[in-house]
């Protein structure tokens, strides 16, 4: 046990710096295998400070490293360059997020509300969460959304992608507009009871969705290994 709480406390120490915490979160956010060169240039920072950060993210267990030359360089030729990925040890943190107390609520007022179906009940009150929290976002912006249509659809989805990142679900849009969510904030809830707990994530996001009034990405309930069961499509018309 003293083991393991030591190793949370060095992975924490490690973040309160807010450089190394956002080479952290670059890295994990990443498809690939990072070098220095890549983090520092994301950054603009120097290679050498990069270096120290990641080496400290290392130390801290929250990172491995390895040399592993890059695959259009000819074998033998230059520096192996050394590359930084997630640690696959599993340092228990906040990070990716989690959000058990959000799920928590919902389920105690679900039961209190409708016991003899506290399944339906739950869907209903997170999405109204979902709804209430959009619309509080969207009235919390500092200036109005754009009058051209395709901007103010660009602005509506930009404002999607910032809530659920700050929701915790590490939205990642693609070429075609779609977008993927690479953390669920419900994870291991949602091992122990998919259909439930999928079924309350899905109506929260559409909730949240609606809430911000965004028109041009719907939520769809699609578990697919290793992102979020829930993904956003775009809407015919949104000009992705």
């Amino acid at each position: 046990m003293g083991g393991m709480r030591g190793s949370q406390w060095q992975a924490v120490a490690a973040l309160v710096d807010p450089v190394r915490r956002s080479l952290y979160e670059y890295v994990r956010r990443q498809d690939h295998p990072v070098t220095r060169e890549e983090a520092a240039d994301a950054h603009a920072i120097s290679r050498n400070l990069t270096a120290f950060h990641l080496d400290k993210l290392v130390e801290a267990h929250l990172l491995t490293t390895r040399y592993e030359a890059p695959l259009d360089q000819p074998r033998g030729r230059g520096r192996t360059p050394k590359v930084y990925e997630p640690s696959t040890e599993g340092v228990h943190l906040s990070i990716p997020q989690r959000r058990y107390d959000l799920v928590g609520e919902i389920l105690a007022d679900a039961v209190a509300a409708e016991p003899g179906d506290a399944a339906t009940a739950a869907r209903r009150i997170a999405f109204d969460r979902g709804h209430a929290l959009g619309d509080e976002w969207r009235r919390s912006q500092p200036r109005p959304l754009g009058r051209h249509a395709r901007v103010r659809d660009r602005e509506q989805i930009e404002a999607a992608l910032a809530a659920l990142a700050g929701l915790g679900y590490e939205p990642r849009q693609g070429a075609d507009g779609a977008v993927a969510l690479a953390n669920c904030p419900f994870h291991a809830l949602a091992e122990r009871q998919r259909p439930l707990v999928c079924g309350i994530n899905h109506a929260f996001v559409d909730g949240l969705l609606r809430g911000l009034a965004v028109a041009r990405l719907s939520a769809e309930l699609r578990p697919r290994a290793p992102y979020c069961c829930v993904a956003l499509d775009p809407s015919p018309g949104s000009g992705q």
